[in-house]
């Protein structure tokens, strides 16, 4: 059995699909095996798979189900230790693969890394070092848009990037697969956060390579889809992983944050869509009671470390 499997979530991205499919043809390392998942494609994508990719696995699903349905199904249909996502706008590095197990293989206590992503339009800068998140409620990743060579040391991060990320498959037996109600966006800080309180880690692995087009799914970084349904998420992940002490210690700056951003979309003429959102995430916890992670006292400590990241993520965010 190979060690990991790549497993590609694609809507309609079949102008998308001969740039990451080649690029996994190309890998030193081949101690993987791949699985597309299809969501209910209409622009011939799963039929170009099945006639140019033979070697891929094809998962058809029959409608658009979400980023976290299409991933969890490629998850439960493999058994590899590692899980390496990758999103269908990529070109993975010929070291990618190989990088990606390298780093879980160093890290016994990771549960997932994620690669350095880079723009495909302009090479030299960053798309993605890592997420982060702080106690505005604001995920975000440090160094969008500035040269790569700054971001070339590994490190600690809050959650790894989903869109070029590895998780390993025994962990997530434990803080389970990615919340299918959440269907996308930021999904991946959500997953990362749920590890972090089981004290497990999240890193950087520079070495693993991806050039990234972005918001090649969506259509662009901003619109009234994206808008609405990350607001949502982002009201719904605080519900989930912060217990009611921690939402009252971070209430002043959620305010602040969630202002400010109400404030930033309004100007954008998102204001709409975000209300909105915010409205469908309080909804959401109310209907999703059920997943959020229950308290226990012996991850007190962990608590206490994630609070003094969020803080100190706070001040990066504001600074950079």
């Amino acid at each position: 059995m190979p060690k990991a499997v790549v497993i590609i979530p694609n809507l309609n991205g079949l102008k998308f699909l001969h740039g990451v499919l080649d690029s996994l043809r190309r890998q030193e390392c081949r101690d993987f095996r791949t699985i597309l998942v299809d969501n209910g494609s209409t622009d011939g994508s799963a039929e170009y798979v099945e006639d140019k990719y033979p070697e891929v696995e094809l998962i058809r699903l029959k409608e658009n189900t979400g980023f976290c349905f299409a991933v969890n199904e490629g998850i439960r249909r493999s058994t590899e230790p590692y899980v390496i996502l990758l999103n269908n706008d990529t070109a993975a590095g010929k070291h990618f693969v190989g990088e990606m197990i390298a780093a879980l293989d160093a890290h016994p206590h990771a549960f997932s890394a994620g690669a350095m992503m880079r723009r495909m339009d302009k090479p030299n800068l960053i798309d993605d070092s890592g997420d982060y998140y702080c106690s505005l409620g604001w995920a975000f990743t440090m160094g969008k848009g500035e040269n790569h060579h700054r971001f070339a040391k590994p490190g600690d991060v809050f959650a790894a990037c989903a869109g070029a990320a590895v998780y390993r498959r025994s962990m997530m037996e434990q803080t389970g697969l990615f919340d299918e109600s959440q269907f996308a966006y930021l999904e991946d800080i959500d997953i990362g956060w749920r590890a972090k309180i089981l004290g497990y880690r999240n890193i950087y692995a520079p070495g693993a390579q991806v050039l990234h087009y972005g918001s090649g799914s969506s259509g662009s970084r901003y619109n009234p889809f994206k808008v609405t349904l990350s607001a949502r998420n982002s009201i719904y992940i605080i519900y989930k992983n912060m217990p009611v002490f921690q939402i009252l210690l971070n209430l002043p700056f959620l305010t602040a944050g969630f202002t400010a951003k109400a404030i930033f979309f309004t100007v954008r003429g998102f204001g709409k869509e975000y209300r909105t959102g915010l409205r469908d995430g309080f909804a959401l916890c109310c209907t999703g009671g059920n997943k959020k992670v229950k308290f226990r006292p012996e991850h007190m400590v962990h608590y206490i470390q994630i609070q003094a990241e969020l803080w100190v993520n706070t001040f990066r965010r504001l600074m950079d």
